[in-house]
């Protein structure tokens, strides 16, 4: 529980306990106030460090960063301190004085939502935790809806459909009987309407198989959010959101945890795409990649709208320029694949997985070679 701490630290544990801060005072009010079914300690002793506020029981800590945190140095010193902590299990939440002061009902919503992710299934308190270098997870095949119905648009567009199977649940099974752990699941009615609308597709798969679901289309407000995770969904996928309500996205990052997000980017000549690709932006996506990582985005995909349903092979290049602009993001490949040597390409340059449609239900690529590509890979 206190990570083998010395009796030093206990010392100074219990003198920062008896001088809290004016906004440490006021999250422990509400901490201790609040029927959260935790328990939370304060200026709790673990190794050599003395954290805020930590619930043992879901091994969460809450920090309150002070104006001095904002010092270079300072900075350096709690990243270090947090990674060295966090490879102990440890999850933490981060406030700034101005958010308890000046947004105390976001950061409360913030604590509540990461409270409940925390106590909820194994399974989603295993997102964390999912191999994602293995080849199982290396492959994300898509599954796009319309009415229902398993279908892929060409190029993002909703008169060149064609539809693949009425059952989306039998694809999933498919997926997951060759070896595959993801899915990434679009809701195209959802995309047209601007809300969430084949919930209930996700709500199946995600109780009938064991795949990591990341779910995206019409998730425009907080409620779509909530609908996708209460859904079964182990992320909630954001493309336009990101680009045309960034204001809104930065809010569900906060309340939700980034950690929670699948960042999609369309792209035409390396300017973000927007709007089903009817509308190119002045915004480049190395930009793109960099403000929201900054925000702590792990994960995005990138299509290069050119490619994407053409059965051309992958944007190496493209993907090439990113993965070395950004080595440690968990960078996603989608568009173009059409082989099993694209994706080998894929994994040769880094990417860390691939999104695969339409080349696997035109059968340019087989289930058995996507099981033979898992054995040599995982």
């Amino acid at each position: 529980m206190f990570y083998k701490a010395n009796p030093l630290i206990f010392k100074k544990a219990e003198e920062m306990r008896n001088n809290p801060t004016e906004a440490e005072s006021l999250l422990w009010n509400y901490l201790r106030q609040n029927n959260l079914g935790v328990k939370f300690r304060r200026q709790h002793p673990a190794d050599i460090y003395v954290l805020d506020f930590y619930s043992h029981q879901i091994k969460l800590a809450i920090e309150i960063d002070g104006d001095i945190h904002d010092l270079d140095k300072v900075k350096k010193n709690d990243s270090q301190r947090q990674s060295y902590l966090e490879s102990l299990g440890i999850k933490f939440l981060r406030f700034s004085n101005i958010d308890v002061f000046e947004r105390m009902e976001l950061v409360i919503r913030k604590i509540e939502e990461t409270i409940k992710i925390l106590k909820e299934t194994k399974e989603l308190q295993e997102v964390s935790k999912l191999p994602f270098r293995d080849g199982g997870a290396f492959i994300i095949p898509a599954i796009d809806i319309i009415e229902g119905k398993c279908v892929r648009l060409t190029q993002g567009d909703y008169a060149q459909k064609k539809i693949y199977n009425e059952h989306p649940l039998e694809v999933a099974k498919q997926f997951e009987d060759v070896g595959l752990m993801r899915l990434h699941l679009v809701d195209l009615d959802g995309s047209k309407a601007g809300t969430v609308k084949n919930w209930k597709v996700l709500e199946t798969i995600a109780s009938k198989t064991s795949l990591i679901i990341d779910f995206g289309g019409g998730i425009k407000k907080e409620e779509d959010v909530k609908i996708v995770f209460n859904s079964g969904a182990m992320l909630a996928t954001i493309g336009s959101m990101a680009v045309k309500n960034e204001e809104e996205f930065v809010k569900w990052l906060f309340i939700f945890g980034a950690d929670k997000f699948l960042l999609g980017a369309d792209v035409k000549d390396e300017k973000i795409a927007v709007s089903g690709w009817l509308e190119t932006t002045d915004t480049w996506i190395y930009d793109f990649i960099q403000k929201y990582v900054e925000r702590g985005i792990q994960q995005i995909f990138c299509t290069d709208i050119n490619k994407d349903g053409k059965l051309e092979g992958p944007a190496i290049e493209l993907y090439k320029n990113i993965i070395t602009k950004f080595p440690k993001l968990h960078f996603i490949a989608s568009g173009g694949v059409s082989s099993v040597e694209d994706l080998e390409a894929l994994k040769e340059i880094g990417c860390k997985g691939a999104i695969v449609g339409k080349a696997i239900y035109e059968n340019k690529i087989s289930l058995e070679e996507l099981k033979h590509f898992n054995y040599n890979n995982s």
